[in-house]
């Protein structure tokens, strides 16, 4: 069934939340939300990477350099590479993976 979805828009900043919003065989997309001063602690990803950052600004530590992502911005990074994130802002992102 087709269908308009309002939910990205309406989940509120609450630390730190990561939700699966959509999976295939092949690819998974996940909805973070990192309210302002928050972090996500050091880990990695499975598979190779696209960031897409809906609203807000982020600091990206990888490989010990850091990255200033905001608002419409998009970064692609590695698997396996640990990294963290901080929220300079309320922070909503896209990971497809």
């Amino acid at each position: 069934m087709l269908q308009i979805q309002d939910w990205i828009r309406e989940t509120t900043f609450e630390g730190l939340t990561v939700q699966k919003i959509f999976k295939t065989e092949n690819t998974e997309t996940l909805l973070i939300t990192l309210e302002k001063d928050h972090n996500f602690p050091e880990h990695v990803s499975p598979r190779d990477a696209l960031l897409v950052m809906l609203e807000g600004s982020i600091k990206f530590k990888i490989q010990k350099k850091e990255y200033s992502i905001n608002w419409q911005d998009s970064f692609t990074f590695p698997a396996n590479e640990p990294h963290h994130v901080t929220a300079v802002e309320d922070s909503k992102f896209l990971i497809i993976r």
